[in-house]
């Protein structure tokens, strides 16, 4: 596995703090994570993120000044990929998506199904090993929230991509095909 944790952290408060941590956005104050065998705190970690991990969260993030062709590219520019191929594959992940038709929108004129749509393919233009979503459909209504499921499902199975998603919504976490449980900063199952 790439993977290997020994957590520890006062600041520690439950599943969204792991999420961060596990991702390289925050660093444990005791322990270490390590990725291929080397702690996170010695990797260049936007290099790490950029190459290996995609964030999709509650609120989608998306920069209100980019069209959602634009706010896909985003990690892809930050990588330096090539901008004919980065376009390329942000049209074909806005397409798998069913949003290629809106791809010229701004996120003011997108739904918030849409928005969450665009941070999922935003999410996977650098072809990372691992998705993290945090409360990814927390901020959804009940149909957009049960589509938003259902594509992780399919990406997982037409990518072979590997999601980690926090969530209180236990019919989703249901789905999975594993569940850690978390209270109070402590893994309970």
């Amino acid at each position: 596995s790439d993977w290997s944790s020994d957590v520890c952290s006062s600041d520690l408060s439950g599943k969204s703090t792991l999420l961060n941590m596990l991702g390289g956005l925050d660093l444990p104050t005791g322990g270490e994570i390590r990725f291929r065998g080397r702690s996170l705190a010695k990797l260049d970690l936007d290099e790490f993120r950029s190459k290996y991990i995609g964030f999709v969260f509650q609120f989608h993030n998306l920069l209100p000044e980019f069209t959602a062709l634009g706010n896909v590219m985003i990690p892809g520019m930050i990588a330096r990929r090539a901008s004919g191929e980065l376009e390329g594959r942000a049209m074909e992940l806005l397409d798998m998506l069913g949003l290629s038709h809106r791809n010229d929108h701004k996120p003011s004129q997108l739904s918030g199904g849409e928005q969450q749509r665009v941070a999922v393919a935003r999410a996977l233009i650098n072809k990372p090993g691992l998705i993290m979503a945090d409360e990814p459909s927390g901020n959804l209504d009940s149909k957009n929230a049960d589509e938003l499921h259902r594509l992780f499902f399919r990406l997982r199975d037409e990518l072979g991509q590997t999601f980690v998603i926090v969530t209180h919504n236990n019919s989703f976490a249901s789905m999975a095909d594993r569940v850690i449980r978390m209270e109070d900063g402590q893994v309970r199952e």
